[in-house]
C-alpha cells in the first residue's frame, strides 16, 4: 500500500481553498491500495477535524506569520520513513523550510510541492503588498526556490497556473510540472428542503431572481467592482435580479467598507457565510454565479456552480477562465469596473434561450474538466507511481 503524506497549515475551512482541496483529494483517490494522511499546525481539538475518514496528525497552532512550530521539523524527522509520498500544500510558511531540512538528512519518499496559486505574479504586483512582495523575495532566495527546484515535481491545478508560476522568481527549475487538475464533488439534486434551507439563511430574497457571489469577502476577489456595477446599472433603470454577497469577513475592515459602498441598497443582501443545505439552495436557486476576482488559482466556489448547472460571470484573473470561455459555460471580462459592467450587462441582453444554453455549458464544462472521476485518475496515476 502506497502512503502519502499531506502537509498543509490548517484544514480549517475559514481560511481559503487549500484545505478542502487537500479534503477533496483524499475524497476522489481513497481506496486503490492508496492511504493517506494529513499533517498540520491546527489545535488537535478543532471541531473542523472531526469527521474525517483519514488519519490527522494535528501539532498544534504555529506562532508568527510564519507559521513556525519547534515540533514539526522533529516529528517529520522521526516519521517522514513511514511515507511512499509527500506532498506539500502552499508556500512562504515554515513547513517549507522543516521539509526542506528533513528532506535533507534522509530521503525516502517521493517530495511533491502544489503551490496551489502562490507562484501567481499577482502577489508581487498588487498594490498594498510591496512589503509582502519583499518578503517573498527574501524568502524564495533562502527557502522556496531549494524546495522548488529540488521536489520531483511540482504539482498545478491547471494549465494557466503552470504557466503563471514561471513568472516571478529566478532560479526556478522545477524537474517536473505536472497539471494533475482538481475535482469536486458532485452536489446532490435539487431538493426543494435545499431551497427552503437557503430562504431560511436568506429570508429577505422573497423568491426574486438573484445574482449570486459566494466567497471569502476580501479585496483580492473584486466585491467592490460587483457592487459598483450592481449600482451603477441600478442607476440606468434596469430591471435587475437581487444581489446575495455571502461568504465570511463582513466583519473585517473590508467587509465593513463593502457595507458601506452598498448604501443599505435593499436590492444587495448580507446573509454571511452559508453552508450544507443553505449553501446548495443558494446554488441551485441563482441566476448566474459572479466572481470579479484579481486572482484566483482555481475557484472551487465556481466549479460548485458549474456543477449545479450555473453560469459563471468571472474575470480573466481566475485561472480556470479559459476552459469555462470555451465551453461557453459562462462570460468572462477584466478584472476592472468597466469589465465586470460590460460582464452584467453582457448577461442581461441575453434571452432566456441563451441563458438556457449556457446553464447546459456549465454542467458539461465540470464533467469534462472538473469532475471528481476525471481529477482521480490524473492524480492515482501519479500517486502510483514509483
Amino acid at each position: 500500500m502506497t502512503a502519502t503524506l499531506h502537509i498543509l497549515p490548517t484544514l480549517d475551512p475559514k481560511a481559503g481553498g487549500v484545505s478542502q482541496a487537500v479534503k477533496s483529494m483524499i475524497r476522489y483517490t481513497a481506496g486503490n491500495l492508496l492511504r493517506h494522511e494529513v499533517l498540520c499546525l491546527d489545535d488537535p481539538a478543532a471541531g473542523y477535524l472531526k469527521g474525517h475518514d483519514f488519519i490527522i496528525h494535528a501539532l498544534g497552532r504555529g506562532k508568527t506569520s510564519w507559521n513556525y512550530h519547534s515540533g514539526l521539523l522533529p516529528w517529520l524527522m522521526k516519521n517522514l520513513p513511514a511515507y511512499d509520498k509527500v506532498i506539500v500544500h502552499g508556500l512562504w510558511q515554515y513547513q517549507s523550510f522543516a521539509v526542506l531540512r528533513a528532506f535533507g538528512r534522509s530521503r525516502n519518499a517521493d517530495l511533491y510541492v502544489m503551490p496551489h496559486g502562490m507562484l501567481d505574479p499577482y502577489f508581487q504586483q498588487a498594490k498594498g503588498r510591496r512589503l509582502k512582495a519583499l518578503r517573498n523575495v527574501l524568502f524564495w532566495s533562502l527557502v522556496e526556490r531549494h524546495l522548488v527546484n529540488s521536489a520531483d515535481a511540482l504539482l498545478f491545478t491547471c494549465n494557466v497556473e503552470k504557466v503563471r508560476a514561471r513568472q516571478p522568481f529566478r532560479p526556478y527549475r522545477p524537474k517536473r510540472e505536472e497539471v494533475v487538475g482538481l475535482g469536486v464533488a458532485r452536489p446532490l439534486p435539487f431538493q426543494r428542503s435545499l431551497e427552503d434551507a437557503f430562504k431560511k439563511a436568506c429570508p429577505r430574497t422573497g423568491g426574486k431572481p438573484y445574482f449570486l457571489y459566494m466567497s471569502r469577502i476580501d479585496r483580492k476577489k473584486g466585491v467592490d467592482l460587483l457592487i459598483r456595477s450592481y449600482i451603477e446599472l441600478k442607476l440606468s433603470e434596469i430591471d435587475l435580479p437581487l444581489l446575495i454577497i455571502a461568504g465570511p469577513g463582513l466583519d473585517a475592515e473590508y467587509g465593513r467598507e463593502i457595507k458601506m459602498l452598498a448604501g443599505g441598497d435593499p436590492d444587495i443582501l448580507f446573509p454571511g457565510m452559508m453552508s450544507g443545505d443553505a449553501k446548495w439552495g443558494a446554488f441551485y436557486g441563482c441566476e448566474a454565479f459572479i466572481l470579479p476576482s484579481h486572482q484566483e488559482n482555481f475557484g472551487i466556489a465556481i466549479v460548485e456552480a458549474l456543477a449545479c448547472g450555473k453560469p459563471v460571470l468571472i474575470s480573466n484573473q481566475i485561472n480556470i477562465y479559459e476552459e469555462i470561455e470555451k465551453a461557453g459555460a459562462g462570460i468572462v471580462e477584466d478584472d476592472t469596473f468597466s469589465g465586470t459592467l460590460a460582464m452584467l450587462k453582457k448577461w442581461l441582453l441575453l434571452n432566456q434561450i441563451q441563458k438556457e444554453d449556457y446553464a447546459f455549458n456549465a454542467n458539461n464544462c465540470y464533467e469534462k474538466h472538473y469532475s471528481e472521476s476525471m481529477a482521480g485518475q490524473k492524480m492515482l496515476s501519479l500517486l502510483k507511481t514509483n
